[in-house]
């Protein structure tokens, strides 16, 4: 079958790696930056009130949901693993940085280093397990949804699949800041319910993205719709069949 001959393998192969690349730099950057917190006026509507650290955090949705619809839950799951590594090697780095001594001439001392960075490794245990939690239900409510609708309504799996996740993850990354006391428990009903919104308002807004990043990509792969790539059980199937011919031959 075209669809799985060896250009579109490596084509899907290097779509597959951009995207869990921007997964994994989105992922560690939230837990960076995450002590900044800022405010937004949504047209008087409401006033946000949350950490920068959420800025880059739906994307990771966003991608998943792509990975998902096109790769399969496999795969998808796979950027998530990948996720977990990355942030422990970035806390394993930071950690580093911190403890090795400043000059006397740096432009950032040992104290400004470890106020800025020094709860990181609270933000990327938090951070993990929230991660896991909303990740993995994510992917699997995702699935659930496109079973349900026979690969149907993209825009209900994307968004139902999105909005009880991201609250699990809102939910337990508070929480164990909370607990943890990185952040006062007065703030945790506020900053729970202006996270959420805010996440789910750019889950909203991000499905357009969501539909021209999988037309494109059924269009460049000759997709059905709910049809996802299997090169395991074509490419590689026929590539064997094909050796093991030439093997016969010899």
């Amino acid at each position: 079958m075209e669809k799985y001959s060896l250009k579109n393998f490596l084509l899907a192969q290097r779509i597959y790696l951009i995207l869990g690349a921007l997964f994994i730099a989105s992922l560690v950057v939230s837990n960076l930056i995450f002590q900044k917190f800022f405010y937004w006026d949504f047209f008087g509507i409401y006033n946000f009130e949350i950490s920068v650290g959420i800025l880059p955090y739906p994307i990771t949705f966003l991608i998943t949901d792509i990975i998902s619809e096109i790769y399969g839950r496999k795969k998808a799951n796979h950027v998530v693993t990948a996720g977990i590594f990355a942030s422990v090697f970035s806390l394993l780095i930071v950690y580093s940085a911190d403890y090795v001594p400043a000059t006397l001439w740096s432009p950032v001392d040992d104290p400004l280093f470890t106020r800025v960075f020094g709860a990181t490794g609270i933000a990327v245990g938090a951070s993990m397990t929230a991660y896991l939690l909303a990740q993995y239900i994510d992917i699997q409510l995702f699935h659930f949804w496109k079973k349900l609708t026979r690969g149907k309504h993209l825009w209900l799996r994307n968004n139902f699949s999105t909005f009880l996740s991201q609250f699990v993850d809102t939910f337990s990354v508070l929480f164990l800041l909370c607990t943890f006391n990185k952040i006062e428990w007065d703030l945790f009903g506020a900053l729970l319910l202006s996270g959420f919104l805010f996440k789910v308002l750019v889950a909203a807004l991000d499905t357009p993205l969501l539909y021209l990043a999988v037309y494109w990509l059924r269009k460049k792969f000759s997709l059905e719709a709910g049809e996802e790539l299997d090169f395991e059980t074509h490419f590689y199937r026929d590539r064997q069949a094909a050796l093991e011919m030439n093997n016969e031959k010899r």
